[in-house]
């Protein structure tokens, strides 16, 4: 309980809504881009290191979720500064390109575009922690393992490209 408190307190309500809205958000963006391309997925070369498919779901929830309460206590130390805007402007940024990036590479195939915008992610999601971290240091930390992922998951997407290249 002590990670999600900021100065001693816990706004619940707010908690929950910067938890709700990325793991929520994940899974209606994965249900609808996910959809009728499991087939295709499974027919594509993959490398060795790729992970059986239950994995993706279960970091991904996990990793919402750290995203979230990094987001509530980034915002919530910010705006004690005045300074929401300095958080929330590239956290939302890296949320849109992150949910964009299921549809470009699963619902329109479109992988050599999803691994550039993948580029284009991590380094949003970069600068997002470091945002954090200037208000928040567990904030900041609490992004460091969705980096990890995101940076697996750009050689994931770059070794599919090259494998089923034509």
């Amino acid at each position: 309980m002590e990670l999600v408190k900021v100065n001693g307190q816990v706004n619940v309500k707010k908690l929950a809504i910067d938890v709700l809205v990325p793991v929520v958000g994940g899974s209606i963006v994965g249900a609808f881009a996910n959809r009728d391309s499991q087939e295709k997925y499974d027919k594509l070369k993959k490398p060795s290191f790729s992970p059986p498919p239950w994995v993706f779901p279960t970091v991904w929830t996990t990793l919402y979720a750290m995203m979230g309460i990094a987001k509530y206590r980034a915002d919530e130390k910010a705006k004690l500064q005045n300074k929401r805007a300095k958080i929330n402007l590239p956290y939302d940024v890296q949320l849109g390109l992150n949910f964009l990036w299921s549809f470009l590479f699963f619902k329109w195939g479109l992988r050599g575009t999803a691994l550039v915008e993948m580029a284009f992610l991590l380094a949003a999601i970069t600068f997002t922690a470091y945002r954090f971290s200037k208000y928040d240091k567990a904030a900041g930390a609490l992004m460091v393992p969705y980096i990890g992922w995101v940076a697996f998951a750009l050689g994931l997407n770059y070794s599919i490209v090259k494998l089923n290249a034509q």
